[in-house]
């Protein structure tokens, strides 16, 4: 089977896809922007071929390579895994009759609007929501729901671009900040009281194959906006719980909804006082190395499993849910480059054995920001089989490891 895969070199967990593809067999190409030379050796030992283009959101620069594939080699599938390249590969991907998720599919699943309008159509409870073009539209969606609000990108990752209002001076600073004030364009939705999860799945020809739940300690927009914070994402190992029945029943009433066959996908929801309620979608796997955390949680490849249903339709291997894996982000406590670290050296003599993955950047490395996200500097990855013993140690590492900078 012949696979074109879209940026394989970045981010750093892309060639996982890759390596997974060439261990079942698949005949791998790249298409990317960076120079074949920037692909480590192992990386290019998986690949069978390369094609660099200006940019892979470009739908003529990606048309262009995929046609020049296909005229020396039948190709089986165009597959792409970061939010970005989904709309503009399955565009591609459709005009050069290659089986897999739809244009209208992949639309779906990143203007939030489209999104949300056809899965209240379906009956999947979501906040109320639209699309405006100016503030005064912003405004009038506010005073009929009630603050707060939140604005948002049509289409954006994770918590980028995202801004709560809560009151008629912070819709106008939003609307300033996110250049509604200036004629773009914005979702707007009511604000949703509760804990936010996220269900991530692995469905094939529309059945969800594999599904696992995280849960973000704090919810993203607070996590995203405090240097204070070390928020966590924690995977659970507790899939069976009553509380998740209604989470996982409406993770498949969305992948019927929006039309979607065989892909990964990622799904926000939120748990309040108004019950569960989905936020949105991507069609692709979720950010943050989530999926080395699921890897590591059940004991398994996730990435293998990925490569056997896009190829073949099937998986085989079942996740064990030995494990709760979390991820931790460590800030900095400033601006600058990285001076030091206190506190790592103990935790990782106290809880050594339950790391399965850590990065902590050399001295004199520039501090990236806090909206950077979760592992934009230090971090920290373990596992352990009770989440709430999990959760703690991670409570424990974030009050006493210390990212200094200068």
């Amino acid at each position: 089977m012949n696979v074109l895969f879209i940026e394989p070199a970045f981010p750093a967990n892309q060639r996982e896809f890759v390596r997974a593809l060439a261990l079942i067999g698949a005949h791998v190409l790249g298409i990317g922007e960076r120079p074949y030379d920037w692909i480590d050796d192992e990386a290019k030992g998986w690949l069978g071929g390369y094609q660099q283009i200006a940019s892979v959101t470009d739908e003529g620069a990606l048309e262009w390579a995929v046609r020049d594939a296909q005229s020396r080699m039948w190709i089986d599938r165009l597959e792409a895994t970061i939010e970005a390249h989904i709309l503009p590969a399955a565009r591609v991907r459709e005009r050069c009759t290659i089986p897999g998720i739809s244009a209208r599919t992949a639309y779906l699943c990143r203007d939030k609007v489209a999104m949300k309008e056809v899965l209240r159509r379906a009956g999947v409870p979501t906040a109320a929501s639209t699309g405006v073009s100016s503030e005064a539209e912003a405004r009038d969606f506010a005073e009929a729901v009630g603050y707060p609000v939140i604005i948002k990108p049509r289409a954006a990752a994770g918590a980028l671009g995202t801004f709560r209002a809560g009151n008629p001076g912070e819709l106008e600073a939003a609307a300033r900040a996110s250049d509604l004030a200036d004629g773009a364009t914005a979702a707007i939705e009511e604000f949703i009281e509760g804990h936010e999860g996220f269900y991530d799945t692995l469905a094939i020809e529309g059945r969800i194959a594999h599904d696992f739940i995280s849960h973000y300690f704090p919810n993203v927009l607070d996590a995203m906006r405090a240097r204070w914070i070390s928020p966590q994402i924690i995977a659970t190992n507790r899939m069976d719980a009553p509380t998740y029945v209604e989470v996982k029943e409406m993770g498949q009433q969305v992948i019927e909804a929006l039309g979607i066959g065989t892909a990964a996908t990622h799904m926000e929801w939120f748990f309040g006082p108004k019950g569960p309620k989905f936020s949105e979608i991507g069609c692709r796997p979720p950010g943050v190395g989530q999926w080395d955390s699921y890897s590591a949680g059940n004991e398994f490849d996730l990435y293998h499993e990925w490569a056997l249903a896009v190829c073949h339709h099937h998986t085989d291997r079942a996740p064990s849910r030995r494990y709760a894996c979390g991820l931790i982000a460590l800030r900095p406590d400033r601006d600058g480059r990285i001076a030091g670290y206190e506190g790592a050296d103990e935790m990782f003599r106290r809880y050594g054995d339950l790391v399965v993955g850590h990065h902590f950047p050399v001295l004199g490395t520039p501090t990236q920001p806090v909206e950077a996200g979760y592992m934009a500097n230090a971090w920290m990855r373990l596992r352990h089989p009770d989440f709430d013993v999990l959760h703690g140690i991670l409570n424990e590492i974030g009050e006493r490891v210390q990212v200094r900078a200068h």
